[in-house]
């Protein structure tokens, strides 16, 4: 039972002394790189959101139709902004596993 906890306890250390080398070889990935992620991935969804809206709107208001300009704009405004923020994130993910087989 002694060497398993020791074996745990080594596991432990090695794995916390890889993670603060990795750390120091990379200093711009902090809490607020992540926040910063964050708030990119939201405003890239926020943004085709918002203006496909306001379009749909002034559509809706000088070309009347059987339909709603608005809500098919705000549909397609949220697609674009899913995959703006998709394509985002994936472009970090790769960023960041690049940097890892690197090391």
């Amino acid at each position: 039972m002694s060497q398993q906890n020791d074996n745990h306890f080594v596991k432990n250390v090695e794995n916390k002394v890889s993670r603060k080398l990795k750390a120091l070889k990379h200093p711009g990935r902090s809490v607020w790189m992540g926040l910063g992620t964050m708030g990119i991935v939201g405003w890239s969804v926020a943004v085709p959101t918002l203006l496909c809206l306001f379009v749909g709107l002034w559509l809706d208001k000088h070309y009347a139709m059987t339909f709603s300009w608005t809500l098919n704009l705000l549909i397609i405004g949220i697609i674009i902004g899913c995959f703006s923020a998709w394509h985002w994130v994936s472009k970090e993910i790769n960023e960041i596993d690049t940097e890892e087989d690197n090391d």
